[in-house]
């Protein structure tokens, strides 16, 4: 039990030495670069959730349902991720139990993305093979069991972690420390159980993306009479593979980081930090639901309404399929 403690503290010390490197020594730039990054992609994502609030029927189509709360999923993945990148820049210690409640909101959602995706993806899988069944089997009700199950899953290896520790320690929880996810790996058990979460995560989300996809595609082709339907199922599927491989490529975030500590210049590591922070964690969280939503034909004139603060004589009127 011993180690696991000791191996979490070197490596947060490792990481408050990097961090106070990079801002003793480094420009503050690269950090405004994010922030301002998340800013633009947060406001981004609000007006396009404000535009599926606009009008009843993105309030009741299941997929619509399953996009608002990407909207919003990835927009608090945005917030907190900056909070926490900000207070590691600034060797800030915050009480364990609001390190606690942190870790739970960004890795819950760092997982929520890929979740969501997988669902979005067996809807229309659900919608192009089973046409006559979809409206039976995807629903409002199933659409919100379905966002209730994303969140339990997602968040139930933290929890455990974080009940594991209120049992063993329950005084900590109000010492302040640097807030990192590591710090919650007390035995040696929990590093075994993260990873191997981690890979079945990686697995099912992987799984359900070729059995979408194959799927999809192997219908749209069999639908030879109509073939614009048929084209537009294919590009739809290939759409979801695209934001699924960004979503899964999220998950070598930490093990990159970890490989990259490894490297003998402190300077050479800030900077790759910075571009794995930026290109792996932030980016695809901002991409999927601007490529996604401008796709939509609905969605795209009523966005662009919204973002010219309305400023059109006439509202687009909208048609969802």
């Amino acid at each position: 039990m011993a180690m696991p403690n000791q191996s979490s503290e070197g490596s947060s010390l490792v990481h408050q030495q990097m961090f106070k490197v990079e801002m003793n020594e480094g420009p503050l730039s690269k950090l405004v670069v994010a922030i301002l990054m998340s800013m633009l992609f947060t406001c981004i994502n609000s007006i396009m959730f404000h535009t599926l609030l606009s009008k009843p029927v993105f309030r009741e189509l299941p997929r619509y349902i399953l996009f608002a709360h990407m909207l919003c999923n990835d927009s608090v993945q945005l917030m907190i991720s900056m909070l926490l990148y900000v207070l590691s820049m600034n060797l800030q210690l915050v009480p364990k139990a609001i390190c606690a409640l942190l870790l739970v909101v960004t890795e819950t959602t760092f997982r929520n993305a890929a979740l969501n995706l997988a669902v979005m993806s067996l809807e229309r899988y659900v919608a192009i093979c089973f046409p006559l069944r979809h409206s039976e089997m995807v629903t409002r009700k199933t659409a919100g069991i379905s966002i209730v199950f994303i969140w339990f899953f997602s968040s139930t290896n933290l929890l455990i972690d974080i009940i594991y520790a209120l049992v063993v320690n329950p005084a900590s929880f109000k010492d302040p420390m640097f807030c990192t996810r590591q710090r919650f790996f007390l035995s040696a058990w929990q590093v075994d159980v993260y990873q191997g979460f981690s890979y079945f995560f990686f697995v099912v989300v992987t799984g359900i993306l070729f059995f979408t996809y194959v799927n999809v595609v192997v219908a749209a082709r069999s639908a030879s009479a109509e073939k614009e339907s048929a084209k537009k199922a294919h590009k739809t599927i290939l759409l979801h593979l695209v934001q699924l491989v960004l979503c899964v490529n999220t998950f070598v975030y930490i093990s990159i980081e970890r490989a990259l500590a490894m490297t003998s210049s402190t300077r050479l590591f800030m900077d790759l930090r910075y571009v794995n922070f930026l290109f792996v964690l932030i980016l695809p969280r901002c991409l999927s639901p601007l490529i996604y939503g401008l796709r939509d034909e609905a969605i795209r004139p009523l966005f662009f309404y919204y973002v010219r603060c309305g400023t059109q004589k006439v509202k687009p009127s909208v048609t969802a399929h």
